[in-house]
């Protein structure tokens, strides 16, 4: 297990809402989805823009590529549509106390 770190509280991100954390070398796009949490890489692996500027799709569980439009799980991280070919990481995220906490490896 890695470093466990707190990103936000549990009410400051709403759902279908994306937000980016920089935490140490790790840029990590954070995202709501009802009571759910997701966090994956915020680099599109396409070319280097910021997922969490995307629209989110909740009923897919996808977020958008804002510049190119590449489509990624959010529960994988692997890229569902073109032009990104290759996965972004995801976090392990957990909410303790009202606290969304991400696992760093």
């Amino acid at each position: 297990m890695g470093d466990v770190v707190r990103l936000c509280g549990r009410d400051e991100l709403a759902t279908g809402e994306a937000r980016r954390f920089d935490v140490g070398a790790h840029r990590i796009a954070l995202v709501r989805i009802e009571d759910d949490f997701y966090a994956i890489g915020d680099v599109c692996s396409h070319e280097d823009y910021s997922l969490s500027e995307g629209e989110v799709v909740p009923e897919a569980c996808e977020i958008e590529c804002w510049k190119h439009g590449s489509m990624f799980d959010l529960r994988t991280g692997e890229p569902t549509s073109l032009p990104a070919t290759r996965p972004v990481p995801v976090y392990v995220v957990r909410v303790d106390d009202g606290d969304v906490l991400v696992e760093l490896p």
